[in-house]
């Protein structure tokens, strides 16, 4: 029997009380508003991250983290966003295949949402798994103020984790006293970008979650940030993949590590430890050394009966039709020992290309061509070549990948929405273009997508 609207909302408040206790923010409607799922406002909002001063973030609800919003798999879900920025903006829902008309991108789907103005998203999503939204007008600034946060949906049959935390990944532009530093320059921007100065998951640095002893934990991770790279590792205690992406794996794997570039997410189950007392540390491996990222610790009575790791259901992903595929090539290259300038003379900061083309911009009547048409219903290849001397997390909205093969390592089948390139690799990656509609296609590291490294592809 399918769950009334009120019947899932009251489950997300109670699946949401779990989620408080870890010190992750609570949503609720307006009182007495029953039309919409989420009311989610964007407003400027003093917060503090390093402790003692204020940051004056762009937020989601006056705060940080953001709201986790939570949908269910194959339900409609509303969300009344609000405008309350000084500027023009949008939300994009990362990695949900939803209609082009709810998919966030200014001018391409939809007129930015202008100060003061408010808009409906409804969707429903076919997929469960961590998902982000964020904007997708002046990523640099709203994004690097604060305004990312994560929609987890949920399977359409539950599962049976203890714990299921959300866990943002972000390094925050910011100057001793609080106030942000640049986000970019040219000359870190046809690099690998800006790193941020102060690292942090769901905006504190090094934080402890607590958890019960025995307990079956989902941490879901999402790599919200503009630029870095994170590589997950726990060392010294047994954890498992158990999905990508927000995809699920057929089979869970062994953690070892695993690379995140901006836009990612990563889903780990493990139990805690039986004892209480005891402490799972969380690390982010850079190069050969690893660095304290966050600790769970068990606390309070231990999870009664026992607990196993087994495979989440998988998303009904369409199958692609390989044999009748047709291919097409990207080649994502740098021209970052060239500053172009426009007529005026002016400095144009283009340091990336796809298939020799850096992105134009676009604006109201003014939509470049697109770098690919795709007709509806047809299986594509895309072949995914980086020939540059950077990493790149490679994203197509409203679409799920399936990943075949890359010419640097050996690849087991899975499905993604992001593909990070490393340098000189080839990935290719396969789908079926059942989603009518104009869609972005770019790199995740903000920089690297600002300054030229953007298109989109039309399917019709």
């Amino acid at each position: 029997m399918p769950l009334s609207r009120r019947d899932f909302i009251g489950g997300l408040g109670s699946g949401l009380a779990l989620t408080a206790c870890s010190g992750l923010p609570r949503i609720s409607l307006e009182q007495g508003n029953s039309q919409y799922d989420y009311i989610l406002t964007a407003e400027p909002s003093p917060i503090e991250l390093i402790p003692g001063t204020t940051t004056p973030a762009w937020t989601f609800n006056q705060g940080f983290p953001s709201p986790v919003i939570r949908a269910r798999q194959g339900q409609e879900v509303s969300i009344l966003f609000r405008n309350r920025l000084p500027e023009p903006t949008t939300i994009h829902w990362h990695g949900i295949r939803l209609p082009i008309a709810m998919d966030g991108v200014p001018f391409l789907t939809q007129p930015p949402i202008q100060p003061g103005e408010d808009f409906v998203y409804r969707f429903t999503p076919p997929d469960a798994g961590t998902f982000w939204y964020h904007p997708h007008v002046n990523s640099l600034v709203q994004l690097g103020r604060g305004l990312v946060g994560p929609i987890i949906v949920e399977e359409a049959t539950p599962t049976n984790f203890d714990e299921d935390l959300p866990l943002m990944l972000k390094n925050w532009h910011l100057n001793e006293d609080g106030s942000f530093a640049p986000f970019t320059s040219p000359r870190a921007a046809f690099r690998m970008g800006t790193p941020g100065a102060w690292e942090s998951v769901n905006g504190q640095q090094n934080p402890v979650h607590n958890v019960a002893p025995g307990s079956l934990v989902r941490l879901r991770f999402l790599n919200v940030d503009n630029t870095v790279m994170y590589t997950l590792a726990i060392p010294d205690h047994p954890a498992w993949i158990v999905a990508v992406d927000g995809n699920p794996i057929a089979n869970p794997r062994p953690l070892t590590q695993h690379e995140m570039g901006p836009g990612m997410r990563l889903d780990i189950a493990l139990i805690a430890p039986h004892e209480p007392g005891q402490s799972v540390s969380i690390k982010n491996a850079k190069g050969r050394f690893l660095f304290e990222l966050m600790t769970l610790k068990t606390t309070a009575e231990p999870a009664l009966g026992s607990r196993e790791i087994s495979p989440l259901p998988l998303n009904p992903v369409p199958e692609p039709d390989i044999e009748n595929a047709e291919k097409l090539n990207f080649v994502f290259e740098w021209e970052g020992a060239i500053t172009p300038t426009d007529k005026a003379g002016k400095s144009n900061h283009q340091f990336w290309t796809i298939n020799r083309r850096a992105w134009e911009g676009m604006s109201n009547g003014n939509i470049p061509a697109p770098l690919a048409t795709l007709d509806l219903g047809k299986t594509y290849i895309f072949r995914l070549k980086n020939v540059t001397p950077h990493s790149h997390p490679i994203h197509l909205h409203g679409f799920t990948w399936t990943v075949l093969r890359s010419n640097q390592k050996t690849i087991e089948t899975y499905h993604t929405d992001t593909v990070l390139l490393q340098k000189n690799e080839m990935v290719e990656v396969a789908f079926v273009a059942d989603n009518p509609g104009r869609w972005m296609y770019h790199c995740h590291v903000i920089e690297h997508m600002k300054t030229g490294l953007m298109g989109y592809i039309t399917v019709r």
